[in-house]
């Protein structure tokens, strides 16, 4: 093996033997040029032939090639399409958010959060669920009526996307947690908390879109069509509120494939 290794990497310079003492020691600093020389013979032959990297997947997670659907959304239940005028209006008052919020986003962004808002880690996509959707709709727990109202527990109910916290993230936080919140739907029910971070950090993110968030986009806006057609009761409420992120997707972010047809 060392001889196919010599052909495969043959030597730069000349090294003949090293005429060392007998006491040579190489694990003391070298002196002279032999014993440095020696040194890396050594450390060289100690090195293995085959090295297998340990590599945790997670972190390739984010380096992985973008696949991008093109699959439409699912049409709007009978009587349920939202009027062009209607998305129009919603696109209109989202732009305005948007540009508000890059306004004030300094503003925002200085103010003290209260000692019990602990924004999770990068990478804590547990935490971000948690955070986001509160531990009754993380656990899947009924929501019970304290007798005793106290004030509201953010712990349970989850934090909202309130501008002091969300002008903190940054694109990649943004990004991570739209994809933490969609992996979320794509097994779960859509909650008014849900809604409004989908809200929230579609108002957050920057374009032209990333390849990344391009597909996220795309994925959601999918999700909200599919879970539209399973609606049971069509409560108008839920139903206007996947419309609108259908909408925003679609008419704002330019992925005009995925608008639904104006009733």
């Amino acid at each position: 093996m060392e001889s196919a290794v010599e052909e495969l990497m043959p030597r730069l310079l000349p090294v003949g033997d090293c005429d060392l003492p007998e006491d040579f020691d190489p694990s003391v600093p070298p002196r002279t040029p032999q014993e440095y020389l020696r040194r890396v013979q050594i450390e060289a032959a100690r090195c293995p032939d085959v090295v297998v990297a340990q590599i945790d997947p997670k972190k390739l997670r984010k380096k992985q090639t973008v696949n991008i659907s093109i699959s439409g959304c699912q049409p709007a239940p009978e009587g349920y399409s939202p009027t062009l005028k209607w998305q129009q209006q919603q696109v209109a008052n989202f732009s305005a958010v948007r540009q508000s919020l890059n306004k004030h986003r300094n503003h925002w962004r200085s103010q003290h959060l209260d000692s019990n808002v602990n924004m999770p880690k990068l990478e804590d996509e547990e935490g971000w669920k948690k955070f986001c959707l509160g531990e009754r709709v993380y656990s899947e727990i009924e929501s019970q009526s304290d007798n005793e109202n106290l004030g509201i527990d953010y712990m349970k109910v989850g934090f909202p996307p309130l501008l002091s916290i969300v002008s903190r993230m940054n694109q990649a936080t943004v990004t991570s947690v739209l994809e933490y919140l969609i992996i979320w739907f794509g097994e779960k029910k859509f909650t008014p908390e849900l809604g409004r971070w989908f809200y929230a950090l579609l108002a957050c993110l920057e374009k032209p879109l990333l390849p990344e968030a391009h597909s996220l986009i795309r994925q959601l806006a999918r999700r909200c069509s599919e879970v539209r057609v399973l609606e049971e009761n069509k409560n108008e409420e839920q139903v206007s509120a996947l419309n609108l992120i259908i909408c925003l997707v679609s008419r704002y972010f330019d992925q005009h494939d995925l608008a639904d047809e104006p009733s």
